[in-house]
């Protein structure tokens, strides 16, 4: 009989928690622009940074995934436990946050769809859409990351599970 391993084992950030968090994001940026428009308070601009911030880490977690993937799935070399953990959480991060920061900015830009002829308005669809590829892009960047945290199948292992561990 097998016996599964003892150690605790971390899974894929499950989808429906990415589409759970994209919205309730979309809620919250949806709330803000009715609730600006409700106390008949202008609604807050998008400065450029945001959108370009969001694009520049999730180029960043991407190059991480990369080098992850050449060390551990191409290369077979071993990694520290700890640096392969902190990267393990920094993809689940950015993928739950990509998500939910995605959301939340399509939320936001759907509210000012209807008044896109006005300058603010359309000010504010167009930088939520680039703000929405750049959560789209450090969420699947967050994903590629965990899949590059994945420990690579070893087919000697399976023949021999009582063979020791090699340093």
């Amino acid at each position: 009989m097998s016996q599964a391993p003892s150690g605790n084992q971390v899974t894929s950030t499950p989808r429906r928690a990415l589409v759970v968090a994209a919205l309730f994001g979309g809620l919250a940026g949806w709330l803000l622009a009715i609730t600006t428009a409700a106390l008949d308070v202008v609604p807050p601009s998008i400065p450029w940074s945001a959108p370009v911030g969001l694009v520049v880490v999730g180029a960043l977690v991407g190059a991480i995934a990369w080098s992850t993937h050449q060390q551990i799935q191409v290369r077979r070399e071993r990694m520290e436990p700890q640096r392969a953990v902190a990267f393990l959480v920094l993809g689940k991060a950015s993928a739950l946050g990509g998500a939910l920061v995605a959301g939340g900015y399509l939320g936001y830009a759907l509210s000012f769809v209807s008044r896109f002829e006005a300058e603010g308005p359309r000010e504010r669809v167009v930088r939520s859409l680039v703000a929405i590829v750049g959560g789209v892009g450090l969420m699947v960047a967050g994903l590629l990351l965990e899949r590059a945290c994945r420990v690579p199948h070893d087919e000697d292992e399976e023949r021999d599970p009582r063979r020791p561990e090699e340093v």
